[in-house]
């Protein structure tokens, strides 16, 4: 495993959802996203931990890693608390395909999604947002003449 695949993985997460802006530098989420994205997380290894092992490596006061710290004491730390070589973990890590965006599905709902199910003003076609004979008044009022009362004539 040479470096440089170490520092793309590292760059592409950092860079993960952060646009244009992207900074090569990981903060605890990301920290977290690519712990769970490289499968890293397991029964001996919890999100828990990798909160703990990005606190402790962290310097005091700052809010996130460069890839000196990340490639040093981070995966020498998650290593031995998984209990294996860093080699083993780079391999695995390594094997990934870095970040992954997955999104909920919405399932199919069959009066929404079938307009020949429609009922009432929406299976004629649906309100409209352009009432047609109310450009004046004339249209609106009732101008007819009427009684002292109102009543028309």
């Amino acid at each position: 495993m040479s470096n440089s695949e170490l520092k793309g993985i590292f760059e592409s997460f950092c860079a993960f959802g952060a646009g244009n802006n992207a900074k090569p530098e990981m903060d605890n989420a990301k920290f977290n996203k690519f712990c769970k994205d490289t499968k890293v997380i397991d029964k001996k290894f919890t999100s828990t931990d990798a909160d703990l092992i990005f606190s402790s490596t962290k310097g005091k006061g700052e809010r996130r890693i460069s890839y000196s710290v990340f490639a040093g004491p981070a995966l020498d730390a998650v290593a031995k608390r998984k209990g294996i070589s860093k080699d083993a973990l780079l391999g695995q890590i390594v094997g990934s395909r870095g970040p992954t965006c997955s999104g909920t599905q919405a399932e199919n709902v069959a009066l929404h999604d079938d307009k020949s199910t429609y009922t009432g003003v929406y299976g004629k076609g649906g309100p409209t947002n352009t009432d047609l004979g109310t450009s004046d008044l004339s249209n609106i009022t009732n101008r007819a003449p009427a009684d002292v009362r109102g009543v028309q004539r």
